[in-house]
Parts: C-alpha cells; structure tokens; sequence
C-alpha cells in the first residue's frame, strides 16, 4: 500500500527533529500545506506550501533535503531583501547557497535536479547576492531550461515575496530572525548545531537594517511605559494591597558618552555629532547628558528638552569607559539608558550598569557587557 503525502510529510518532521533539531523548529512552527498549483514547494517566510505529487515522487530523505531547503530561505531571509532584482534570478541564487550548506552538513539527500556548484558559492562569498551578480544575464529572465553547470538543474522551490506593506514586511522578517535565533539555541543546547550551520546563523542574524534605526529602537524601547512600585496604587493601600502603578510615561534622562581619544577621527565625530541630534530630535528624552571622555571625562554638558544641542568634543589622550560611569554616579546622573559612541579600542569597560548601556562601535564589535552594534549596514547570506 503507497504511503500517502500527509504520512509522508509526517515521518521526514519525525527524522528532523529526531537529527536536525535546528531545521525542525522552524518548520514545525510554520504551517505547511498542500497546494497544487505550484509545481514542487514554495515559500514567503510565512508559510510552506507543497505539490502532492512532488513530495509523492521524493524519497523520504529528498523530502527531508527539500524542507530543510525551505528553511533556509528563511535563515537568509531571502523572501524579504529580493529588491530589484530579478525573482527567478534571486531564487536560482538563493538555491545555490543553500544546498551547498544542506550537502556540506549531510542534511538528507539533494534531488537529481538541485542546484549545486561549490566553485560558484566560493566565488560569490558565500552570498546569495554574491551569487546573483555571477549569474549570466540570460539565466536572470527565466529564458533558460538549465541553470547548473552544462546547463543542468532548476530550483527546488520557488522563493516568493513576502508581501505586504514595508512596515508589515519588517514585523515579518523580525519575526523571521526570532524564529531561526531560537531554534539555533534550542539546537546548540542539544549539541546538534553544527559548526558550519552555527557560522551562516551567526552571519544571517547580523543585523540588516541601518545601525541608526538599531540604536533609536534600543532608546526609545528603554522609554517605554512598565510597571513600578516606587509609586503604587493608591486607591488599594486601604485594603493592604501594593499593587505596582504605571510608571515612565515619560522619557527619562539619556547618557551620552563621546570617546574623543586619539584614536577617533574628525570623520566619526562628525558622525556621533549627527546622531547626537537625531536622537534627542527623535527621541525627545527629558534631558540628556553628554560626557566627552578619553582615559578621563573630559567635559560635561547637560541639555534639557527645549535646549538646543551644542556639540564641542574635548579630549585627545587615551582611552577608558569606567570613568564614564563614575562621574555619572558622582554627579547624580541616573539615565533610563547610556549610549556610548566610541570605536570599542578599550579594555578598561568597569564593572555593569545599572541602567541599559549600548556601545556604537566604529571598528570593534566586542564588549564584556552591555549591546554593540557597528556603524555599517551588512548584507546576508
């Protein structure tokens, strides 16, 4: 008796989460359903759909090749960042990069007509973007049968466009990016999370966007309204209840620490001086302090909401961040978050914050504590 689709679909879940835990909780948390109006499988980050037929006429191990192959649009969020280009083009690129990762880790077994050239991954730097400028211009209008070498080979699937609009194609690719990082944990806690796959997850979860929509996100979030007990609710202290009440409805005091040590330049000052006025113009915070540092606070300014900001760096020696933090203990400065625009070339940190600290980084992207992110936009895999 033929083994039908759906019981099919079952066992190549069961292999997964039984050998690839990481490939697993992603396609366990999508639904997948049939539809017989695509030719093999298709994709937009939101949901898999599958041909019957194509999923009868694979062996089970194939079908276990093919949904982690679906899996991996995700990872790279290709369904997200296609742009101008060319969608077949984008999704024979795609195809490439990921079964080269599907075949380098043994992950089941490549159908006959996969796409796979390990030069052609190599020379493109292991990108899909990479990939896709290699691409001969007549394999980018769907006018070729054969996409391989010698002209062998189609696309496994069809990678669509996730639809909708940018806001709504945002929230999905974030919600993408959560998906894959948890499954990447959940992996690496069973010690099933290869090398190779721990290297592209590390590289396709390095954020896209702008840095200066990261660090405004990060600020603003710290503004957000939560609950507190420093003011409770007073209509129930009658009854001996201490219920916590809405606190921070405002945006509270930001730090800025500006590294002006010998190191920086005039061209990232003029780039910390700018964003210096975009978050205070963006994110409307009470007041922020701004400490100019090298291996010491240099100078110290204090601009309240309706004051304009004045920029003037002081500085030149060496460089060290504790000194930040204590003079802002010294003084009486207690933020809702500390920013610190620097080019991370430090060891002296001090030990943790208790407030929210962010370091923009210049160059480096270590820190024992706190969240870095670089000032450059980087493209995935």
């Amino acid at each position: 008796m033929a083994e039908n689709t759906a019981d099919k679909m079952s066992r190549a879940k069961s292999k997964l989460i039984m050998f690839h835990p990481f490939f697993a909780a992603i396609i366990c948390s999508l639904p997948i359903s049939e539809d017989n109006a695509i030719p093999t499988m298709a994709t937009n980050g939101k949901w898999i759909k599958y041909n019957s037929a194509f999923v009868d006429n694979l062996s089970i191990e194939e079908l276990v090749f093919v949904l982690c192959h679906e899996v991996g649009h995700i990872m790279f969020v290709h369904p997200f960042r296609r742009q101008h280009r060319d969608p077949l083009g984008w999704n024979v690129a795609g195809d490439y990069i990921i079964n080269d990762l599907l075949v380098a880790d043994s992950v089941g077994s490549m159908p006959v007509n996969g796409l796979h050239d390990p030069e052609l991954v190599k020379k493109g730097g292991g990108t899909t973007d990479g990939v896709y400028d290699l691409l001969p211009n007549q394999m980018k209008d769907g006018s070729m049968s054969g996409w391989g070498p010698g002209g062998k080979g189609m696309p496994l699937d069809q990678c669509v466009d996730s639809g909708g609009d940018p806001a709504e194609q945002a929230a999905a690719e974030a919600e993408a990016r959560v998906m894959v990082a948890q499954a990447a944990q959940a992996a690496k806690n069973q010690g099933k999370l290869s090398a190779n796959l721990q290297r592209l997850v590390d590289y396709a979860l390095r954020p896209k966007v702008p840095w200066q929509d990261v660090l405004r996100r990060f600020i603003s979030t710290k503004a957000k309204t939560e609950y507190t007990f420093a003011r409770p609710k007073r209509r129930f202290l009658a009854d001996d209840l201490y219920l916590p009440s809405l606190g921070g409805q405002r945006m509270g005091d930001i730090l800025v620490a500006v590294d002006c040590s010998g190191s920086i330049g005039q061209e990232e000052l003029n780039v910390f001086a700018a964003e210096m006025r975009a978050i205070k113009e963006d994110c409307l915070p009470n007041a922020m302090h701004v400490l100019y540092f090298d291996s010491e606070v240099c100078h110290y300014d204090k601009f309240d909401s309706d004051a304009e900001l004045q920029v003037a760096p002081h500085g030149g020696g060496g460089t060290a961040f504790s000194p930040i933090f204590r003079y802002a203990d010294k003084h009486g400065i207690e933020p809702v978050c500390c920013v610190v625009l620097t080019d991370l070339y430090c060891s002296d940190f001090g030990p943790p914050t208790d407030y929210p600290t962010m370091w923009v980084s210049t160059h480096s992207d270590k820190a024992p504590w706190g969240e870095v992110i670089l000032m450059k936009d980087r493209i995935n895999g």
